[in-house]
């Protein structure tokens, strides 16, 4: 296998002995490259998440192994992860009523002396565009805010380190459309301002193919496609989705994807 930042050597998406019986003949491998940007996508249920959880080391797996770095997951300390990859859950409730600063300070507890804490949640609160939030409580936020109160708590954590990684889920579920461009645009500035690699669980495969160089369909609990993230994935969103769709190309030679039309052309 080439060496790369992340390796998933025959894996399964499930956990536990029962997983690894039945799941055999569903293992595969994947990698992740130094700055890469991967986007996952796949139905509702396929093992989008679950994928995301064995590549952040949060999830042991059932069969195989994940090597990040060179080390296998067991070789990590929770502490030692922390300076290495950051993780944002597609359920981010906070406890408490913690306010917004704090939540986004948490980035950072993994870190003995930080006397620039104060600065650095400040400057993620605006990369995030959560800045105008920083004294309200977080259980009086919408979704939408929360969830980029949670990005800018990842951005703190990876603000003064390079070269590492940042897996994220569903992260534009609860935006809405200026704030979806805006958020991936941050996103893509952080991560290559730092040469960090980024992996999203993502439903809008519009968005993937405009932000990702690369795109790892899911479906029913196996790897369905590892592709470039191009024409040639068309075809495979038909198969993966169960729709027929149309693309295009716009003005800056994007590619859109759009479903075809099934409305009535009535005379």
């Amino acid at each position: 296998m080439s060496t790369g930042l992340l390796q998933l050597q025959d894996v399964v998406l499930g956990h536990g002995a029962r997983s690894q019986a039945q799941h055999t003949s569903k293992s595969f491998s994947l990698n992740v490259s130094p700055r890469e940007r991967l986007a996952i996508l796949g139905p509702s249920g396929a093992g989008k998440s679950t994928l995301l959880h064995l590549m952040s080391l949060d999830l042991p797996p059932a069969m195989g192994s994940v090597t990040f770095k060179g080390r296998v997951s067991a070789d990590w300390s929770v502490a030692e992860l922390s300076h290495h990859r950051a993780v944002m859950p597609q359920n981010g409730q906070v406890a408490f009523g913690l306010e917004v600063h704090l939540v986004i300070a948490l980035g950072r507890v993994a870190r003995a002396q930080d006397p620039c804490v104060a600065a650095i949640v400040a400057a993620a609160a605006q990369l995030a565009c959560v800045d105008h939030l920083l004294w309200r409580r977080c259980d009086t936020l919408s979704g939408g805010e929360l969830a980029r109160v949670h990005l800018a708590r990842i951005f703190a954590q990876m603000w003064d380190v390079r070269d590492s990684l940042i897996l994220i889920d569903e992260p534009l579920a609860a935006l809405d459309l200026g704030l979806q461009v805006r958020i991936l645009q941050s996103l893509d500035t952080f991560a290559a301002e730092r040469h960090h690699a980024v992996v999203a669980v993502l439903h809008d495969v519009n968005h993937a193919l405009k932000a990702f160089d690369r795109l790892v369909l899911v479906k029913e609990g196996r790897l369905f496609a590892d592709v470039p993230s191009n024409d040639q994935a068309v075809l495979l969103f038909e198969r993966l989705y169960g729709l027929r769709l149309e693309s295009l190309r716009t003005a800056d030679r994007s590619l859109v994807v759009l479903p075809a039309s099934t409305r009535c052309q009535c005379p």
